[in-house]
């Protein structure tokens, strides 16, 4: 292993042995430093590297949440029971492909040079070397927004410069990254053709989402601005469409990863699937996710005349039933029903009735709290679902809007241009133009208070699902409030769900619960009316806003020190 790869093993200690090999640290691509990188063909391909899917995690991701939005029945994890530590795997792998991430790009920007002096292409190459910067930019933003400070490697070192390495201040970091994207900015196209490669607009979004989660509000305006100028994205017109397989690179995503069954870059979405329809309908969207839909008006549930706690997806925002499949509906072929005594439903497909699975009267193991996800899924997913390749978006136009709505917000400019931004997004979910306000609940407010406690709403209900919310919440310093709350859902066996709940009237729910200004909701109300089942009591720990630094650099390396309270 050549010296610009060994600190990257060196930082994973001996569990990274296996994991090299897995994970191919030494593909053709890298070959060996001594010769490598000569010519275009070599530098491209080591730049391709680092697109691959497993350098690109999304927090929420998987069968498993670290946030309030998604849960496997009663299942919680390290980070909800607030047992995290410096074994936990998305721990050490976050640290671990990210220094990968890091050694790569450092190869390319360190060593491309050969290839010019070979006779290469010099656009072509410090094209590829933007890309680099670009990279080991968004490599490090993921990784000093989860530890804090890090050790910050630029160059080759040798494993004597590594051991006596220890975390370069959050602050340095910080600016390193900042630069990092400008860099990038300053020589990628603004658009390729018939590719999806970083652009300009990309590393122009991820500054601003990094700047967003340190709090540097003039920088996200400004970065989110120049994607904006830039003129070349807008909003995908169908929301629901948007994640399905069949849409691929929309004008909306500033930044995805392409997945492909082709050359097997998928995702498995079997547990996802209704039971009916052959999945095993786990993980669930919770109901915390599920109060937070305001109503047609604009208002929280606990506020709005419009809603029906026993019809609770009437009078939603559009989004709630394109993410969430709705009571009744028919879902991939097959009527959804989870109430307890819908003990068989319609299979259209076949145009018989068929014992209904999604219903825990039926089967124990259907959706605990009555809910499953629709958001990305539609009949494609039956042909194979664990091989679909739906573009896996990193950041998206939306996402820019809403960005730039908070920053000013934040920084207290409230002014037309905040309104345009949070109203164009949710006008799209209503499918009607921004000007339409008769149309949907547009936003007037101007009270900077009502605006953040709407934009944080508005994140939410856009967002879910996509990977988000976790880092929204570390940010507003919500957390000790949402990993305080307790997992509910229905009361079980269906015997008492009909007693309790059915036979007096009140399914879905008796009331609304409360919503609170950050747009939580609190069913404690409903749970002491003993309506609701509690399965699980989540956890906190205020050291958890920094992650533990993996076990094993601290083991190998005296000068790494630990996060307090580890």
């Amino acid at each position: 292993m050549k010296r610009n790869n060994i600190i990257v093993c060196l930082f994973s200690g001996i569990t990274l042995l296996t994991a090299c090999h897995d994970l191919d640290l030494n593909p053709l691509s890298y070959g060996s430093t001594e010769t490598w990188y000569s010519n275009e063909i070599e530098i491209e391909m080591a730049v391709n590297e680092l697109y691959r899917d497993a350098f690109w995690p999304l927090d929420e991701e998987g069968n498993t949440d670290w946030s309030d939005d998604n849960i496997y029945r009663e299942s919680l994890t390290p980070f909800q029971n607030a047992t995290l530590n410096g074994q936990t795997d998305k721990v050490t792998d976050l640290w671990s492909k990210q220094y990968k991430v890091v050694s790569r790009a450092n190869g390319v920007i360190l060593k491309a040079h050969r290839a010019v002096e070979a006779g290469a292409s010099e656009s072509k190459i410090n094209g590829f070397v933007a890309e680099a910067h670009f990279h080991r930019a968004c490599a490090y933003a993921k990784l000093s927004s989860k530890f804090g400070d890090i050790p910050l490697v630029e160059t080759d070192i040798d494993i004597e410069e590594g051991m006596a390495m220890g975390r370069t201040d959050i602050a340095l970091v910080k600016q390193f990254v900042y630069d990092e994207f400008d860099t990038a900015a300053e020589t990628l196209p603004v658009s390729y053709s018939g590719v999806q490669r970083a652009t300009k607009g990309a590393a122009l979004a991820m500054k601003a989402r990094y700047a967003l989660y340190m709090g540097d509000y003039e920088v996200v305006v400004a970065a989110t601005k120049a994607v904006m100028d830039l003129g070349v994205y807008s909003l995908h017109k169908d929301y629901r469409n948007l994640f399905l397989t069949s849409t691929k690179n929309a004008e909306e995503s500033v930044f995805l990863i392409p997945r492909s069954v082709e050359y097997n870059v998928v995702m498995n979405v079997r547990g996802w699937l209704p039971r009916n329809s052959g999945g095993y309908a786990v993980p669930n969207p919770t109901w915390e996710l599920f109060a937070s839909y305001t109503c047609t008006d604009g208002l929280p549930i606990d506020e709005s005349p419009l809603f029906d706690p026993h019809d609770p997806f009437k009078n939603r925002d559009p989004r709630l039933s394109m993410t969430i499949v709705p009571f009744g509906e028919t879902f991939l072929g097959i009527e959804f029903n989870p109430h307890p005594e819908a003990l068989e439903v319609m299979n259209y497909n076949t145009g018989t009735m068929i014992k209904n699975n999604d219903s825990r009267a039926v089967a124990q193991y259907a959706s605990y709290n009555g809910l499953v996800w629709k958001k990305g899924m539609d009949e494609s997913c039956l042909e194979n679902a664990y091989n679909i390749d739906p573009d896996k978006i990193i950041v998206r136009y939306a996402d820019v809007l809403l960005m730039y709505a908070e920053a000013k917000i934040e920084l207290n400019q409230i002014d037309q241009s905040v309104l345009d931004a949070m109203n164009e997004v949710r006008a799209r979910a209503y499918g009607v133009d921004k000007s339409a306000v008769g149309q949907y609940p547009a936003f007037t407010s101007t009270d900077r208070n009502t605006l953040r406690s709407q934009l944080r709403m508005e994140r939410r209900v856009e967002f879910a699902k996509e990977g988000l919310r976790y880092m929204d919440l570390m940010r507003w310093k919500l957390m000790d409030k949402v990993m305080s709350k307790k997992v509910y859902m229905m009361l079980y066996p269906a015997s008492l769900l009909i007693e309790k709940v059915v036979s007096q009237g009140d399914w879905f729910w008796p009331f609304a619960p409360e919503i609170d200004e950050n747009g939580l909701a609190d069913f404690s109300k409903i749970e002491a009316a003993g309506k609701i089942a509690v399965v699980a009591q989540k956890k906190w720990d205020n050291r958890q806003y920094l992650w533990p630094i993996p076990t094993t650099e601290i083991l190998i390396n005296p000068n790494m020190k630990q996060n307090p309270d580890y």
